[in-house]
């Protein structure tokens, strides 16, 4: 008989936090603001933010970096009984990499409409054909998460207006 899972949330906007912090800091690379920790025994052991562009990796995703720091700080490929916190729903590439991995759960901030697949897109992570099962908790400081991309894509539409602007008076 298998014992039931026990979950504690009374940290989750902590470690929510460390993601965002990690996300401001792809902010600061030009990177889109995505942060992501594994959180194994209330310990953070694991870190990573979005760095495609800097890194030429279209992987480099927040969730692919803090897996791949964990597994290497643990010396293990599979994390189970541990937690991802990231700050936007995880895309098919990130599920996938979740599910070989064996992390345990999932808590993620703001939906991802055009991707996101543990409900934006679909429900991944409830498939029946999958060898092992992720809980999925979502809207964690939600607001906070949608507001730091909000503000990010913001900014750059500005500055690509500007210099949209600025190309137009020196052509002509």
């Amino acid at each position: 008989m298998k014992r039931p899972v026990i979950i504690d949330r009374s940290h989750d906007d902590d470690f929510m936090r460390e993601a965002l912090a990690l996300a401001a800091e792809g902010a600061r690379l030009g990177e889109v603001p995505v942060g992501a920790v594994i959180v194994q025994n209330g310990k953070i052991i694991g870190r990573g933010f979005n760095c495609p562009i800097s890194r030429h990796d279209p992987s480099a995703h927040a969730e692919m970096v803090a897996i791949r720091d964990a597994a290497l700080r643990m010396e293990n490929y599979r994390l189970p009984g541990c937690t991802l916190y990231v700050t936007l729903e995880p895309c098919s590439m990130c599920a996938g990499l979740i599910v070989h991995s064996r992390i345990q759960r999932v808590v993620y901030g703001a939906t991802e409409p055009k991707a996101g697949v543990a409900i934006s897109r679909g429900q991944f992570f409830s498939q029946a054909f999958l060898n092992h099962h992720v809980l999925v908790e979502g809207d964690v400081m939600a607001k906070d998460c949608s507001e730091v991309l909000s503000e990010f894509f913001r900014i750059r539409r500005l500055k690509a207006r500007s210099g949209d602007a600025l190309r137009s008076s020196v052509d002509g």
